[in-house]
């Protein structure tokens, strides 16, 4: 691999370039592989350039931006009842498996000290 003699250039765009380029992005019927063809730029870097304006880190207008998916869900009184009502559903259950579970253990040591019983009066 070849040495570099002198620092590699990089590009730096104003954030008011950036936020014009996101913004070509966003308009109907154009990729965001044709906007970045056209100012001579990656499309990841265009992608990237999106996700921070949606994310409020890239701003023209001083104004943030706040993506779709940062809203709170606030939760009803209906689902917390449901939530409860599961809860206890499950605890019950649970309760149940081990009774179950015990139950069969005393079958299988019920079973067990028969058989002992029947050897025992073979011999």
């Amino acid at each position: 691999m070849p040495k570099y003699t002198q620092p590699r250039k990089t590009w730096e765009y104003t954030k008011e370039f950036k936020v014009k380029a996101v913004k070509l992005s966003f308009h109907e019927n154009i990729q965001v592989k044709q906007v970045a063809e056209g100012l001579d730029i990656h499309p990841f870097m265009l992608s990237r350039w999106r996700k921070e304006y949606l994310d409020g880190k890239l701003q023209g207008d001083g104004k943030k931006r706040i993506g779709v998916n940062k809203k709170k869900r606030l939760i009803s009184d209906r689902e917390l009842k449901e939530n409860l009502r599961l809860r206890q559903e499950v605890e019950r259950l649970k309760k149940e498996n081990d009774l179950l579970k015990k139950w069969q253990r005393y079958l299988s040591e019920q079973h067990q000290s028969g058989l002992d019983l029947s050897r025992d009066t073979e011999s």
